[in-house]
């Protein structure tokens, strides 16, 4: 076997490693380097569930029930998704109240009451103190195998100054003084600790999976090997689920252990306390299941591997991991398997005491401090010293009395049978943890009432009958019933024995508890404080972001006397960073007034609450303020004007928007006007400059035609381009008026059957000369024959001149006119190889005035209205016009109804009637 020295050298050197890895992440941190702000870090550390019970007596608990140890994984990997809703929710509440442990939790929620958070820290106290020693039996069982290959019992009964598991206790004291207490911040990141527990977390993980594999590919040849021999030897019912009972069990297992995730102490302060961030939880839904699927892979193999080796259960089966590869003279192997339920044990036992001990000093020392006036006078000045040396105090009674509670009690059952024993303790906080943060209505009375049954109950039925086993209260009262009453033996009260003790006292505890929180609540009313905290409580994600502006507060508060206690606990120069950050925060510059206003006030309860908890917060606050107490009914009318100002300002917003909103409207017509102001005045400098210039040429031949001495033939061809002048005057004084007719809608068009084909034909026949002076190949393609429209054939001809017009001037070398019939409408598209229109300039090419920027004369060619004239000729006949690019080429397009005689006839039949009817 390993020798004595060697073990406690590899025990003590893992000590040392945890101290070494705690020591450099919170360097690191200090630094700026926070190592554990990652999601993988976050679902390790939350891995603290699993200890020593899951790393030795999972296998017990298989080696007796079968599959039903899985009952205590499957109910934390069914409430994972879950996540996000339930642990979510606490997680924001904690963070925004300044909530330290569990117990600061519901004290918090039912109104910052101090006997709510005492009661609650003294059954925590009372349930996990034995989950704690079943943690050091753990380790002091597996030092003793490792040494001796058995359990010697006299170990047990030896003076505790021989006995390696008192040295081991004091060792995770002291490690867990040094890296749990350093701040008195309760709700400070405990960065060593966290790191240290992930890092435990995958060593155990490995440790398992390593033994494991070990029993079943070199003990045995596989898991089918395993199953068959275990089979032959009868052991066919550990996997296979039996009977009724066996379904309620798994239910009621389940459930427990949904509870338990959620609610230990440890889990909580992984889970909430320590959590850096709310999206982490992303990770750890689908991470930590993983986590516990992969450690319980080899648990039945392992029981079963045991059952087959050691049959004649002379080994016990919490011991089966260990003793299996000492059997095989595996020592090194054994050594590991040692050291990781040691990471195991640890690990639960470093998370458990801070919680505890956070919890003692808040809810139990503090307050009774507190409310003490000579003590708090004469230790005021150094509260915050003092909270940190009650937890550095508490930690190490927690553990000692935890050593005490196994060498008398604990060391005569199982790891499981302890372990239960607490998660059936943790599940009373169930009713008044979820009814607190989903249900308004719950009240402290109900709370209190609930948790102290349910506690009682549990006592009753699951600790009384450890105390009668231990030989510490007389046998008759599991056989007899208390006081001789049959109907109340411990283990079966009211003749419910078909259930194992576990369920039996979870059922009948939780259901009192469920059924007198609901009741008390409904039939009591809640005190101010109350109904603060359950509708911040209910509705966090409301509140979260503006807590102390949306407090009821009633009194008045000094504020040096409120800054003199923030520095007692802060020191002066912390509290001079958490008033600026509050005045910055809040634009409320705190140090320039003499008194407090409620804002303060409550910002500063809750950085109390984070220090001493919520209930010693309030009594610290309370005394140096002047509250006075809210009624209720000054309550609803705040809460009335609140929700008459609430729908004040819903109408002024709604104003606002419609404001906005008429605002937007006129500044798009104002930078519509200014557009339109814009062009009229480019249109008026361009239709001024094309007067002036056959004005000009006008007056100038004129003038030379009064000179006697010019030849006749001067004299005509200075007159025919007098002629010409007048005509391009006259022609952009009608474009000028066909525009303002159309605007006016005073223009009307003169409708008559047209031979479409023969229109397009003679329209473009007028402009072939000047196609051929500029060399332009032209093509005309007619997808049709005869063909009639009810159109006004001069205003369609206009259309078309002006759009092969204007293909003319920017056509390089071809022109393309092509019309068709589609889907009952005509289409006629003008098509030209020119440079083409700007894609930023087609909305606007078809607008009075507009002129496109691309020509290259110094002034724009034509007057820019001939495009606009052409669209409202289109319009009027009920079609479209559009520019594109089609194949490279620039598209003027316009569309004509085919249907748009029949809609002139009917609009013409309805005027007819209406003008029949005014008549």
């Amino acid at each position: 076997m390993l020798s004595y020295g060697l073990i406690i050298s590899f025990t003590f050197g893992y000590l040392a490693l945890l101290f070494a890895i705690a020591w450099y992440s919170e360097r690191s941190a200090s630094r700026g380097k926070k190592l554990s702000s990652n999601p993988y870090i976050y679902a390790l550390s939350l891995a603290v569930y699993c200890t020593a019970w899951t790393y030795y007596g999972s296998v017990g608990r298989a080696a007796t029930n079968g599959l039903e140890f899985l009952t205590i994984y499957i109910g934390p990997s069914l409430v994972a998704p879950l996540w996000w809703i339930v642990m979510r929710k606490i997680i924001r509440i904690s963070k925004v109240q300044h909530i330290s442990s569990i117990a600061d939790f519901i004290s918090s929620r039912y109104g910052k009451n101090i006997t709510l958070g005492g009661v609650v820290t003294v059954f925590c106290l009372l349930g996990i103190l034995p989950y704690t020693s079943i943690q050091i039996k753990a380790v002091a069982n597996s030092f003793d195998i490792l040494q001796y290959s058995e359990i010697s019992q006299n170990l047990i009964y030896s003076p505790f100054y021989q006995d390696t598991a008192f040295y081991v206790a004091l060792g995770l004291a002291l490690f867990t003084v040094l890296f749990g207490t350093r701040n008195a911040e309760a709700t400070a990141q405990h960065e060593g600790m966290v790191m240290a527990v992930a890092f435990e977390s995958v060593f155990k993980l490995i440790a398992f999976i390593t033994v494991g594999v070990f029993v079943t590919y070199f003990v045995f040849d596989g898991f089918a090997d395993i199953f068959t021999q275990a089979s032959l030897r009868g052991l066919d019912h550990l996997f296979v689920l039996q009977g009724e009972n066996g379904v309620s069990e798994w239910f009621w297992m389940s459930t427990l252990s949904m509870m338990a995730v959620l609610f230990l102490p440890r889990q909580f302060q992984m889970g909430v306390i320590e959590n850096n961030d709310e999206k982490h939880l992303d990770k750890a839904m689908w991470l930590f299941p993983l986590y516990l699927l992969l450690i319980n892979v080899f648990v039945l193999p392992i029981a079963l591997g045991g059952l087959v080796h050691f049959p004649t259960e002379t080994v016990d089966a919490d011991t089966f991991v260990l003793a299996l590869p000492i059997a095989y003279n595996q020592e090194w192997l054994a050594l590991l398997v040692y050291l990781g339920g040691f990471s195991a044990a640890t690990s639960m036992i470093i998370v458990s005491t801070i919680a505890l001990s956070n919890m003692v000093s808040n809810n139990l020392i503090m307050p009774l401090l507190l409310v003490n006036d000579k003590l708090k006078l004469k230790y005021q000045h150094r509260l915050g010293s003092i909270v940190i040396w009650i937890r550095r105090a508490t930690i190490f009674l927690i553990i000692l009395a935890a050593y005490i509670y196994f060498r008398e009690i604990s060391a005569q059952f199982s790891l499981v049978s302890i372990g239960l024993i607490s998660f059936v303790a943790i599940a009373q906080f169930t009713p008044a943890i979820i009814g607190g943060i989903f249900w308004k209505k719950g009240s402290r009375l109900g709370a209190l009432a609930g948790i102290i049954a349910g506690f009682i109950l549990w006592f009753f039925t699951l600790v009384v009958p450890t105390i009668v086993t231990a030989g510490y209260l007389p046998e008759n009262i599991l056989n007899n019933g208390l006081f001789g009453i049959s109907g109340l033996k411990p283990q079966a009260l009211f003749g419910f024995e078909q259930m194992s003790y576990v369920t039996h006292g979870l059922f009948f505890s939780l259901t009192l508890n469920l059924i007198l929180y609901v009741v008390i609540s409904l039939f009591t009313n809640q005190t101010s404080k109350e109904h603060n905290q359950a509708v911040v409580f209910v509705d966090i994600f409301k509140y979260s972001t503006i807590l102390d502006s949306s407090i009821i507060w009633k009194g008045q508060a000094y504020l040096p006397d409120l800054k003199a206690l923030l520095i007692n606990f802060l020191g002066e120069e912390k509290t001079r960073e958490v008033l600026d950050e509050f005045s910055a925060r809040s634009d409320n510059n705190a140090a320039a007034k003499d008194f407090a206003d409620p804002e303060l006030v409550n910002y500063s309860e809750r950085l109390l609450s984070g220090i001493i908890g919520s209930a010693s917060a309030r009594i610290m606050v309370a005394s140096v303020v002047k509250e006075e107490e809210i009624s209720m009914e000054e309550v609803l009318g705040i809460l009335k004007e609140t929700q008459e100002l609430k729908s004040l300002n819903i109408a002024l917003k709604q104003k606002s928007k419609e404001l906005k909103n008429a605002s937007q409207k006129l500044q798009k017509m104002n930078e519509t006007l200014r557009l339109n102001d814009m062009l009229k005045d480019e249109f008026i400098s361009t239709v001024t400059h094309e007067m002036k210039t056959p004005i000009t040429s006008i007056r100038a031949f004129s003038e030379i035609l009064l000179d006697d001495d010019l030849p006749e033939s001067d004299k005509k061809r200075f007159l025919d381009i007098i002629i010409q002048e007048t005509n391009r005057m006259t022609r952009l004084i009608d474009q000028v008026l066909d525009l303002e007719r159309f605007d006016s809608g005073r223009q009307e068009l003169n409708l008559e059957k047209a031979d479409i084909r023969i229109l397009i034909l003679q329209t473009a026949e007028s402009m072939l000369q000047v196609f051929k002076e500029k060399n332009i190949d032209f093509n005309i393609e007619i997808a049709y024959d005869e063909f009639q429209l009810l159109v006004d054939e001069d205003r369609l001809k206009q259309v078309i001149l002006n759009l092969l017009s204007n293909a003319s001037k920017f056509a390089k070398n071809k022109i393309v006119l092509k019309t068709y019939l589609k889907d009952h409408d005509l289409y006629l598209q003008v098509i030209d190889d020119g440079k083409g229109v700007p894609e930023e300039e087609a909305p606007y090419i078809f607008d009075k005035f507009f002129q496109a920027k691309n020509q290259t004369s110094k002034k724009p060619i034509g007057s820019g209205l001939g495009l606009a004239i052409s669209k409202k000729i289109i319009e009027y006949h009920g079609g479209k016009i559009s520019v594109s690019k089609q194949d490279g080429m620039t598209c003027f397009e316009f569309i004509l109804p085919l249907q748009f005689e029949n809609n002139l006839i009917s609009q013409a039949i309805a005027d007819d009637e209406q003008d029949t009817d005014s008549r």
